[in-house]
């Protein structure tokens, strides 16, 4: 490894470092895009008030028992969109749907506890 590989790294490191330390305080440090349902400001997550309806739909029809796909299915019939503006698809709500109940931390390396 060259002296300018072992800087980049280091870097790299104390960039995630940082990252880390910032989302388990409850900041948002722009890693990637913020969840669906929430939304940055100011360098802080706060709740997206139209996708926290969505996320509230999307709940109450896997609750009814409905399946993934069929959950995506109505979201499409209905007009609504993934943050990216797609169409959803069964891995999409189950993302969600794992973020709602905890099932995955938002970002990697971030316990849940």
């Amino acid at each position: 490894m060259t002296a300018q590989n072992w800087t980049e790294h280091s870097t790299w490191e104390r960039l995630e470092k940082g990252r880390q330390a910032k989302a388990a305080q409850g900041g948002y440090a722009g890693y990637g895009s913020p969840a669906f349902g929430q939304q940055s400001v100011n360098g802080e997550l706060i709740d997206n008030p139209i996708e926290q309806q969505v996320i509230d739909l999307i709940r109450r029809h896997h609750k009814s028992g409905k399946s993934l796909q069929q959950i995506a299915d109505w979201l499409n019939q209905q007009g609504y969109t993934t943050k990216r503006g797609q169409q959803w698809k069964r891995i999409s709500v189950k993302r969600v749907l794992d973020r709602l109940y905890g099932k995955t931390s938002r970002i990697s390396g971030v316990s849940i506890k």
